[in-house]
């Protein structure tokens, strides 16, 4: 069953000139049609154009007869919504986060979901997806800021980001993979079962799998042994049959919590980033039970949704990781504390 279908303009760099924001024949701007899959709660959008004289949506070719399509989000969001801001010109994506817990526990707490974080929306500058990044707004909550600058990250360390409330933080970090460069023998190869299922690698390809280059990145809302920690990683693949480097996002919850009967299921989709400067930027925003993640500035976002028995309150905390072979650097981490927004 098709849910929450939307239909809308976006345009490079995300501002639209008309003040509806209808958009018909500026350059640069293309259509998106979405809609929400209620069977398996996921969502899916395409990218055309609409044709004014025939009333007409026109996908472009690689979407059409494809069987799938691109996603705002590859974790727990659902039924979003789409709003023209005339103002500013810019397009806002709100979605709904649901629980991981089960039914009862829903009654119990007399409540189920939430919505997500408001999102800017545009094309990204090569016309084949969109890109999303928290409004501009959320940084108004931003508190006390810690910075940790140029740091190695040799095979299998970890390195706390100290002096943060690792419940409710905003975290950026630049991972620079310059030092390892893509055409080694430390890169692995892509697993065709893994191209049309990102989700299924990093399932099989957890943390605990190490590769050449990765997994790296963040542990949010960690226990101080790390017995509970949500893990939003990276990994860096070489795929011959395409002559393309892949790098591959993931979300994995598997050990985000001691409770039982949650859905830990692990998340992921594939970053179209170009490396080569050798950067990789992700942002997480973490708030108690709730971890959206935003990588290569915005072109692949996971959301999750966990419960932590441990990692809570003062016992929370904030880790950047390398469980790859070789040594990559952050160039930065920025991380601030999060105020309410009531």
């Amino acid at each position: 069953m098709w849910e929450c279908p939307d239909f809308f303009p976006v345009a490079e760099g995300g501002v639209l000139k008309g003040l509806d924001g209808s958009a018909m024949g500026e350059e640069g701007v293309k259509h998106v049609l979405k809609v929400s899959l209620d069977d398996l709660k996921t969502e899916y959008y395409t990218l055309g154009h609409y044709v004014l004289e025939k009333d007409k949506y026109e996908p472009d070719k690689e979407f059409v007869d494809c069987g799938s399509g691109l996603r705002f989000d590859y974790g727990k969001f659902y039924a979003s919504k789409t709003f023209y801001e005339g103002g500013k010109g810019r397009r806002i994506l709100w979605g709904w986060i649901n629980e991981s817990d089960s039914v009862h526990d829903d009654v119990k707490k007399g409540w189920s979901g939430v919505q997500g974080i408001p999102r800017s929306v545009w094309l990204d500058k090569t016309g084949r997806q969109l890109v999303q990044w928290p409004v501009a707004e959320l940084e108004t909550l931003r508190g006390e800021r810690v910075d940790i600058i140029q740091r190695k990250l040799n095979s299998g360390s970890i390195v706390e980001v100290p002096g943060v409330k690792a419940t409710q933080v905003d975290v950026e970090v630049t991972f620079d993979l310059k030092s390892n460069p893509m055409n080694q023998e430390n890169v692995e190869i892509l697993e065709e079962k893994w191209f049309n299922s990102p989700q299924l690698a990093c399932s099989e390809m957890g943390t605990s799998m190490r590769s050449g280059i990765g997994p790296f990145g963040l542990l949010v809302l960690a226990s101080k042994n790390l017995e509970e920690h949500t893990a939003v990683f990276f990994r860096v693949f070489k795929s011959p049959s395409r002559n393309k480097t892949m790098v591959l996002m993931c979300s994995d919850q598997r050990r985000s919590s001691l409770g039982k009967e949650l859905d830990k299921t692990p998340y992921g989709g594939f970053v179209d980033v170009d490396l080569a400067d050798g950067k990789i930027f992700l942002r997480t925003l973490v708030d108690h039970s709730i971890v959206e993640s935003f990588g290569g500035g915005g072109r692949t976002c996971i959301t999750a949704r966990v419960y932590p028995e441990l990692a809570i309150g003062e016992d929370a905390h904030l880790y950047a990781f390398n469980y790859g072979s070789v040594a990559i650097n952050i160039s930065k981490i920025s991380a601030w504390n999060m105020g309410s927004a009531v």
